[in-house]
Protein backbone atom coordinates (compact mmCIF):
# COMPACT_ATOMS: atom_id res chain seq x y z
CA UNK A 1 0.00 0.00 0.00
CA UNK A 2 1.37 3.41 -0.98
CA UNK A 3 2.04 6.12 1.57
CA UNK A 4 -1.05 8.35 1.64
CA UNK A 5 -0.64 12.08 2.07
CA UNK A 6 -2.15 13.63 5.19
CA UNK A 7 -3.96 16.25 3.09
CA UNK A 8 -5.83 13.53 1.20
CA UNK A 9 -6.40 11.27 4.20
CA UNK A 10 -8.20 14.02 6.12
CA UNK A 11 -10.26 15.44 3.27
CA UNK A 12 -13.68 14.62 1.80
CA UNK A 13 -13.90 12.44 -1.32
CA UNK A 14 -16.84 11.30 -3.45
CA UNK A 15 -17.31 7.55 -3.31
CA UNK A 16 -20.73 6.99 -4.93
CA UNK A 17 -23.50 8.66 -6.85
CA UNK A 18 -26.89 8.38 -5.20
CA UNK A 19 -28.06 6.76 -8.46
CA UNK A 20 -26.19 3.52 -7.67
CA UNK A 21 -27.28 3.19 -4.04
CA UNK A 22 -30.12 1.25 -2.47
CA UNK A 23 -31.21 0.40 1.05
CA UNK A 24 -31.12 -3.32 0.24
CA UNK A 25 -27.64 -3.94 -1.14
CA UNK A 26 -24.52 -2.04 0.02
CA UNK A 27 -22.34 -0.58 -2.72
CA UNK A 28 -18.71 -1.74 -2.56
CA UNK A 29 -15.92 0.54 -3.73
CA UNK A 30 -12.32 1.52 -2.92
CA UNK A 31 -10.92 4.82 -1.68
CA UNK A 32 -7.19 5.33 -1.25
CA UNK A 33 -6.71 1.53 -1.43
CA UNK A 34 -9.21 0.96 1.39
CA UNK A 35 -12.25 -1.19 0.62
CA UNK A 36 -15.49 0.37 1.86
CA UNK A 37 -19.23 -0.31 1.78
CA UNK A 38 -21.69 2.51 1.07
CA UNK A 39 -25.38 2.17 1.91
CA UNK A 40 -28.44 4.20 2.79
CA UNK A 41 -30.35 4.04 6.07
CA UNK A 42 -34.14 3.77 6.19
CA UNK A 43 -34.37 7.56 6.34
CA UNK A 44 -32.04 8.03 3.37
CA UNK A 45 -28.90 8.94 5.29
CA UNK A 46 -25.55 7.63 4.01
CA UNK A 47 -23.61 4.99 5.90
CA UNK A 48 -19.99 4.26 4.98
CA UNK A 49 -18.12 1.39 6.63
CA UNK A 50 -14.62 0.05 6.23
CA UNK A 51 -14.71 -3.60 5.17
CA UNK A 52 -11.49 -4.20 7.11
CA UNK A 53 -13.00 -3.86 10.59
CA UNK A 54 -16.51 -2.51 10.03
CA UNK A 55 -15.62 0.93 11.38
CA UNK A 56 -18.13 3.60 10.38
CA UNK A 57 -16.52 6.49 8.53
CA UNK A 58 -17.67 10.12 8.31
CA UNK A 59 -20.24 10.60 5.55
CA UNK A 60 -22.38 13.29 3.94
CA UNK A 61 -24.65 13.68 0.91
CA UNK A 62 -23.83 16.69 -1.24
CA UNK A 63 -24.46 17.47 -4.93
CA UNK A 64 -26.09 14.08 -5.52
CA UNK A 65 -23.08 12.11 -4.23
CA UNK A 66 -21.99 10.40 -1.03
CA UNK A 67 -18.77 11.86 0.37
CA UNK A 68 -16.54 10.27 2.99
CA UNK A 69 -13.18 10.74 4.67
CA UNK A 70 -10.67 8.06 5.68
CA UNK A 71 -9.38 10.14 8.60
CA UNK A 72 -10.77 13.20 10.37
CA UNK A 73 -12.14 15.90 8.04
CA UNK A 74 -10.18 19.11 8.50
CA UNK A 75 -12.33 21.28 6.18
CA UNK A 76 -15.74 21.36 4.54
CA UNK A 77 -16.78 19.84 1.22
CA UNK A 78 -16.10 22.24 -1.65
CA UNK A 79 -18.71 24.98 -2.10
CA UNK A 80 -20.39 25.44 -5.51
CA UNK A 81 -22.56 28.60 -5.51
CA UNK A 82 -24.00 27.84 -8.98
CA UNK A 83 -26.12 25.08 -7.41
CA UNK A 84 -28.25 27.80 -5.80
CA UNK A 85 -29.31 29.30 -9.15
CA UNK A 86 -32.81 28.08 -9.97
CA UNK A 87 -32.49 28.33 -13.78
CA UNK A 88 -29.83 25.61 -14.03
CA UNK A 89 -30.01 21.89 -14.77
CA UNK A 90 -28.00 20.19 -12.06
CA UNK A 91 -27.12 16.55 -12.67
CA UNK A 92 -24.39 13.97 -12.54
CA UNK A 93 -22.88 13.17 -15.91
CA UNK A 94 -21.82 9.64 -15.04
CA UNK A 95 -18.94 8.01 -13.16
CA UNK A 96 -16.01 6.57 -15.11
CA UNK A 97 -13.35 4.15 -13.93
CA UNK A 98 -9.98 5.10 -15.43
CA UNK A 99 -6.74 3.13 -15.21
CA UNK A 100 -4.50 6.12 -14.57
CA UNK A 101 -3.68 8.42 -11.67
CA UNK A 102 -6.49 10.83 -10.83
CA UNK A 103 -3.91 13.63 -11.02
CA UNK A 104 -3.46 12.78 -14.71
CA UNK A 105 -7.23 13.14 -15.17
CA UNK A 106 -7.12 16.60 -13.58
CA UNK A 107 -4.28 17.67 -15.85
CA UNK A 108 -6.08 16.38 -18.95
CA UNK A 109 -9.18 18.36 -17.92
CA UNK A 110 -7.03 21.51 -17.79
CA UNK A 111 -5.51 20.94 -21.24
CA UNK A 112 -7.04 22.87 -24.15
CA UNK A 113 -4.31 21.76 -26.53
CA UNK A 114 -5.85 18.31 -27.04
CA UNK A 115 -9.28 19.62 -28.14
CA UNK A 116 -8.71 19.55 -31.95
CA UNK A 117 -7.11 16.10 -31.90
CA UNK A 118 -9.08 14.10 -29.32
CA UNK A 119 -12.43 15.91 -29.61
CA UNK A 120 -12.26 16.69 -33.34
CA UNK A 121 -15.55 18.06 -34.66
CA UNK A 122 -16.81 18.78 -31.16
CA UNK A 123 -14.53 20.81 -28.90
CA UNK A 124 -11.99 21.59 -31.61
CA UNK A 125 -10.88 21.06 -35.20
CA UNK A 126 -7.95 21.81 -37.46
CA UNK A 127 -6.59 24.29 -38.40
CA UNK A 128 -7.70 25.93 -35.10
CA UNK A 129 -5.02 24.28 -32.97
CA UNK A 130 -3.22 27.16 -31.25
CA UNK A 131 -3.77 27.78 -27.54
CA UNK A 132 -3.85 31.53 -27.01
CA UNK A 133 -2.00 33.04 -24.01
CA UNK A 134 -3.98 33.02 -20.80
CA UNK A 135 -3.44 33.91 -17.13
CA UNK A 136 -2.92 31.68 -14.09
CA UNK A 137 -2.73 32.58 -10.42
CA UNK A 138 -3.36 31.13 -6.96
CA UNK A 139 -6.49 32.57 -5.34
CA UNK A 140 -6.87 33.76 -1.75
CA UNK A 141 -8.65 30.44 -1.13
CA UNK A 142 -5.56 28.55 -2.31
CA UNK A 143 -6.98 27.38 -5.66
CA UNK A 144 -5.20 27.19 -9.01
CA UNK A 145 -7.19 29.58 -11.24
CA UNK A 146 -6.75 29.99 -15.01
CA UNK A 147 -8.60 32.86 -16.73
CA UNK A 148 -8.91 34.43 -20.18
CA UNK A 149 -8.81 31.02 -21.85
CA UNK A 150 -10.36 31.00 -25.33
CA UNK A 151 -10.66 28.29 -27.99
CA UNK A 152 -12.63 27.83 -31.20
CA UNK A 153 -15.11 24.96 -30.91
CA UNK A 154 -17.42 23.55 -33.63
CA UNK A 155 -19.89 22.22 -31.02
CA UNK A 156 -19.10 23.92 -27.72
CA UNK A 157 -22.32 22.74 -26.06
CA UNK A 158 -25.42 20.63 -26.82
CA UNK A 159 -27.23 23.96 -27.33
CA UNK A 160 -24.71 25.36 -29.84
CA UNK A 161 -26.06 25.85 -33.38
CA UNK A 162 -22.72 26.86 -34.93
CA UNK A 163 -19.03 27.10 -34.14
CA UNK A 164 -17.96 29.69 -31.60
CA UNK A 165 -15.02 31.03 -29.66
CA UNK A 166 -15.64 29.50 -26.25
CA UNK A 167 -14.36 31.25 -23.16
CA UNK A 168 -13.10 29.12 -20.28
CA UNK A 169 -12.07 29.57 -16.68
CA UNK A 170 -10.47 26.65 -14.84
CA UNK A 171 -10.14 26.05 -11.11
CA UNK A 172 -8.35 23.31 -9.22
CA UNK A 173 -10.21 23.24 -5.90
CA UNK A 174 -8.48 20.27 -4.25
CA UNK A 175 -5.75 17.91 -5.51
CA UNK A 176 -8.41 15.57 -6.96
CA UNK A 177 -11.21 18.09 -7.64
CA UNK A 178 -11.24 20.36 -10.67
CA UNK A 179 -13.89 22.49 -12.35
CA UNK A 180 -14.40 24.78 -15.30
CA UNK A 181 -16.66 27.65 -16.23
CA UNK A 182 -17.56 27.83 -19.92
CA UNK A 183 -19.41 30.52 -21.91
CA UNK A 184 -23.03 29.63 -22.63
CA UNK A 185 -23.98 29.81 -26.36
CA UNK A 186 -27.41 31.33 -25.67
CA UNK A 187 -26.89 33.70 -22.75
CA UNK A 188 -24.08 36.21 -23.20
CA UNK A 189 -22.17 36.89 -20.02
CA UNK A 190 -23.19 33.69 -18.23
CA UNK A 191 -21.24 30.46 -17.95
CA UNK A 192 -22.03 26.77 -17.63
CA UNK A 193 -20.22 24.77 -14.95
CA UNK A 194 -18.59 21.34 -15.05
CA UNK A 195 -16.74 19.63 -12.19
CA UNK A 196 -14.83 16.39 -11.77
CA UNK A 197 -14.88 14.85 -8.30
CA UNK A 198 -12.13 12.27 -8.71
CA UNK A 199 -12.06 9.29 -6.35
CA UNK A 200 -8.47 8.05 -5.96
CA UNK A 201 -8.78 4.26 -5.90
CA UNK A 202 -5.03 3.68 -5.95
CA UNK A 203 -1.99 5.65 -7.17
CA UNK A 204 -2.72 4.46 -10.73
CA UNK A 205 -6.51 4.02 -10.75
CA UNK A 206 -9.39 6.38 -10.15
CA UNK A 207 -13.10 6.95 -10.67
CA UNK A 208 -14.04 10.29 -12.23
CA UNK A 209 -17.45 11.43 -11.02
CA UNK A 210 -18.79 14.17 -13.30
CA UNK A 211 -21.05 16.99 -12.12
CA UNK A 212 -22.91 19.35 -14.45
CA UNK A 213 -24.55 22.68 -13.68
CA UNK A 214 -25.84 24.12 -16.97
CA UNK A 215 -28.22 26.97 -17.73
CA UNK A 216 -31.54 25.38 -18.70
CA UNK A 217 -32.09 27.43 -21.85
CA UNK A 218 -32.68 24.96 -24.74
CA UNK A 219 -31.27 21.84 -23.08
CA UNK A 220 -32.51 18.67 -21.39
CA UNK A 221 -30.88 16.56 -18.69
CA UNK A 222 -30.68 13.56 -21.04
CA UNK A 223 -28.91 15.53 -23.78
CA UNK A 224 -26.52 17.07 -21.30
CA UNK A 225 -25.56 13.70 -19.85
CA UNK A 226 -25.12 12.23 -23.34
CA UNK A 227 -22.78 15.07 -24.32
CA UNK A 228 -20.66 14.67 -21.19
CA UNK A 229 -20.38 10.92 -21.68
CA UNK A 230 -19.43 11.36 -25.34
CA UNK A 231 -16.60 13.75 -24.46
CA UNK A 232 -15.27 11.62 -21.60
CA UNK A 233 -15.39 8.45 -23.71
CA UNK A 234 -12.99 10.17 -26.11
CA UNK A 235 -10.63 11.12 -23.28
CA UNK A 236 -10.60 7.75 -21.48
CA UNK A 237 -8.46 5.69 -23.93
CA UNK A 238 -5.96 8.54 -24.28
CA UNK A 239 -5.64 8.81 -20.51
CA UNK A 240 -5.21 5.07 -20.07
CA UNK A 241 -2.41 5.00 -22.63
CA UNK A 242 -0.38 7.65 -20.81
CA UNK A 243 3.01 6.51 -19.61
CA UNK A 244 3.87 6.77 -16.79
CA UNK A 245 0.43 6.44 -15.27
CA UNK A 246 1.37 8.64 -12.34
CA UNK A 247 1.85 12.38 -12.79
CA UNK A 248 5.54 13.41 -12.79
CA UNK A 249 6.11 16.53 -10.70
CA UNK A 250 9.65 17.07 -11.98
CA UNK A 251 9.44 19.37 -15.06
CA UNK A 252 12.48 17.66 -16.55
CA UNK A 253 10.54 14.41 -17.08
CA UNK A 254 7.85 15.87 -19.36
CA UNK A 255 8.97 19.05 -21.09
CA UNK A 256 6.21 21.69 -20.86
CA UNK A 257 5.33 24.28 -23.48
CA UNK A 258 3.67 27.70 -23.12
CA UNK A 259 0.19 26.18 -23.50
CA UNK A 260 0.86 24.06 -20.40
CA UNK A 261 0.95 27.10 -18.10
CA UNK A 262 -1.91 25.91 -15.89
CA UNK A 263 -0.50 22.37 -15.77
CA UNK A 264 2.85 23.72 -14.58
CA UNK A 265 1.06 25.73 -11.87
CA UNK A 266 -0.91 22.64 -10.83
CA UNK A 267 2.21 20.50 -10.48
CA UNK A 268 3.97 23.20 -8.43
CA UNK A 269 0.84 23.57 -6.28
CA UNK A 270 0.83 19.82 -5.61
CA UNK A 271 4.49 19.98 -4.60
CA UNK A 272 3.77 22.92 -2.32
CA UNK A 273 1.11 20.85 -0.53
CA UNK A 274 3.32 17.75 -0.31
CA UNK A 275 0.90 15.73 -2.44
CA UNK A 276 2.68 12.65 -3.78
CA UNK A 277 -0.13 10.07 -3.96
CA UNK A 278 -0.69 9.36 -7.64
CA UNK A 279 2.43 11.35 -8.54
CA UNK A 280 6.10 10.78 -9.22
CA UNK A 281 7.75 13.22 -6.78
CA UNK A 282 10.40 15.62 -7.99
CA UNK A 283 13.90 14.70 -6.91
Amino acid sequence: MALIDELLWNDWHVVASLEVLSQEVPYKTILLEHSILVSLSADGQPIVNSTLDGTEMPSKIQYGFVWTCCGTPNRDIVHIPETLEEDRIITTGGSFGVHVSGLRVVENFLDMGHFPFIHNGWLGEEPHTEVQPYKVHITKDDEVYATECVFYQPVASPTANEGMIAEYEYKVLRPYIVCLYKSNPNQIGRMDYIALFIQPVSPERCIAHTYLCYIKDGITTETLRWFMQLIFSQDKPILENQNPKRLPLDPRIETPIAADKVSIAYRRWLQGHNVTYGAIPAT
